[in-house]
């Protein structure tokens, strides 16, 4: 069966053109995902993909591919669905966080990907209100 995450990170940023807000992606960064390296930090690195921020956007079932300016230079960008963490309206914090699968660990034991510990992401805005819901 299919994972549902890529039509629900498809939902969450038409949500937040038709609201107005910037969508941000938070990725964890491994060797499969093409992103200038300079700004990642922590093994992790947060992309506007909002629709001014993006050129040639795709956000397909296996990967999410565009080109975008970093430092005033363009870079093309490759993240592959099993990689994003979260998608999020960057002026409220609302939106959706995913469990991050190591495949490339997995494919190389030869068994099923594993999944990573869920991470600390912030469970609650400034106003008490959650805003990320973790899905498998």
């Amino acid at each position: 069966m299919k994972s549902t995450k890529p039509y629900l990170i498809r939902a969450i940023h038409e949500w937040c053109a038709d609201q107005g807000f910037t969508p941000y992606l938070a990725v964890k960064v491994d060797a499969t995902t093409r992103v200038p390296r300079e700004f990642v930090k922590d093994g992790e690195i947060v992309l506007n993909v909002g629709i001014e921020a993006t050129h040639q956007l795709q956000l397909g079932n296996e990967e999410i591919t565009f080109q975008a300016r970093f430092g005033g230079k363009a870079f093309p960008v490759v993240v592959p669905i099993e990689r994003v963490a979260a998608i999020y309206a960057s002026e409220n914090g609302e939106g959706m966080a995913f469990e991050v699968t190591d495949k490339i660990a997995a494919d190389a034991a030869g068994a099923a990907p594993q999944e990573s510990p869920p991470q600390d992401a912030p469970s609650e805005r400034p106003s008490g209100k959650p805003f990320l819901t973790r899905v498998k």
